[in-house]
């Protein structure tokens, strides 16, 4: 059984930046391809970014284009996300997800709350 930690949230004024990390158990991380999810209160939730096995192929939400950048690193089991110019709509909680394709997520971790302050 896979298994999802995320780490790295926290509390940040508008235009800080935050690193979050997500390190993965219990399974073959390079077999995996990884996103990012956000769930704001009141809110569904929704794609932030995803990266392919390889690294090869990413994605980002067009909100968050240009601002967050997603990375994995295999030998740490882990995948990243970096958050610069952060806004107050940024603020929720992130999840990171493993599956085996771009479009199926299988495990989900217990997620990591971040909020910007205006």
């Amino acid at each position: 059984q896979v298994q999802l930690a995320e780490s790295g949230g926290g509390l940040v004024q508008a235009g800080g930046s935050l690193r979050l990390s997500c390190v993965t158990s219990g399974g073959t991380f390079s077999y995996y391809v990884m996103g990012w999810f956000r769930q704001a209160p009141g809110k569904e939730r929704e794609f932030v970014a995803h990266i392919s096995r390889s690294g090869g192929i990413i994605g980002y939400a067009d909100s968050v284009k240009g601002r967050f950048t997603i990375s994995r690193d295999t030998g740490k089991n882990t995948v990243y996300l970096q958050m610069n110019s952060l806004k107050p709509e940024d603020t929720a909680v992130y999840y990171c997800a493993a599956g085996t394709s771009l479009l199926k997520y299988d495990y989900w971790g217990q997620g990591t709350q971040v909020t910007v302050s205006s």
